[in-house]
């Protein structure tokens, strides 16, 4: 299924796009997709929806998130070889791990704001997963059945407050509007191997990011046994798992985001995000 959240910011509905690819509501079934809805019997329960039985949403409203109530937001660093290598920085030995503030998040088309005194505002698309049972001290083998389904994920990401301002990632990587996120959940049945995913992601029309999670150093299990060692990892979570080569920190000179940049990127078969990009604003 591909799991949708549609209307305006903090109202948004639930949905889901049929086969032939239109939304359909489904107010009348959940209240919302979130923590409560992603565990296996009440995705099951959806599953046997008959969705053209489903009222047919018009127009193309506002897409958000496709998760509400997300507790953590956890990101994976150096997660590709080669885009470590851009960044100048050692392939880790174990998952690097950080948080993204969760009010970062945002819908997959709404626009990037560039935050106060950036100078350095990058791109990022991910792989984005999406927790649905608990998770806690999970073996790599039971790992994936913890998993509610993925979703695209662009890590916006402002270089100066991440790397040159001291202390952690977490303050060049939670600013508002920095963690769009959808269109869709895809819930994992439909993706029955996360590491033969391909991603991508232009600016201004010019494609800068081209990869497969296949290249992963640490693969979509590995992370979650890893993480849910450090932590309990709750429905409705999120791991982001690192990006592939590309990124403007890493171009010859560097290129960064500048108002009036366009964002356009996608997830094989999870679907595609745009984002203008807009200058600071109160």
């Amino acid at each position: 299924m591909k799991l949708v959240r549609y209307g305006k910011p903090g109202k948004e509905k639930p949905g889901l796009i049929d086969a032939q690819g239109q939304l359909r509501d489904l107010s009348a079934v959940l209240t919302d997709i979130g923590p409560a809805q992603l565990g296996d019997a009440a995705l099951a329960k959806l599953q046997r929806l008959n969705p053209e039985k489903l009222p047919l949403v018009k127009g193309k409203p506002r897409l958000g998130s496709p998760v509400a109530g997300v507790g953590k937001f956890i990101a994976i660093g150096l997660n590709y070889a080669d885009h470590a290598a851009e960044s100048g920085m050692a392939l880790p030995a174990e998952p690097v791990v950080f948080m993204k503030a969760t009010s970062c998040i945002q819908g997959p088309n709404d626009p990037v704001m560039l935050p106060k005194g950036s100078v350095k505002t990058d791109w990022e698309v991910e792989l984005g997963v999406v927790i649905g049972t608990r998770a806690r001290y999970v073996s790599q083998k039971e790992a994936l059945m913890h998993v509610a389904g993925y979703c695209t994920v662009n890590d916006v990401s402002e270089r100066t407050f991440q790397l040159e301002r001291g202390g952690t990632w977490d303050k060049g990587k939670g600013c508002d509007t920095f963690g769009p996120l959808g269109p869709w959940l895809v819930t994992r049945d439909e993706v029955p191997n996360p590491q033969k995913l391909g991603l991508w992601l232009a600016v201004n029309g010019q494609q800068v990011q081209t990869g497969n999670t296949k290249t992963m150093v640490f693969g979509v299990a590995k992370l979650v046994s890893y993480v849910s060692q450090f932590m309990t990892l709750m429905p409705g979570d999120v791991i982001t798992t690192g990006t592939p080569p590309g990124v403007g920190m890493g171009m010859k000179p560097p290129r960064f985001l500048k108002a009036g940049d366009v964002v356009t990127l996608g997830v094989d078969g999870l679907g595609e995000q745009c984002q203008a990009v807009l200058a600071f604003k109160v």
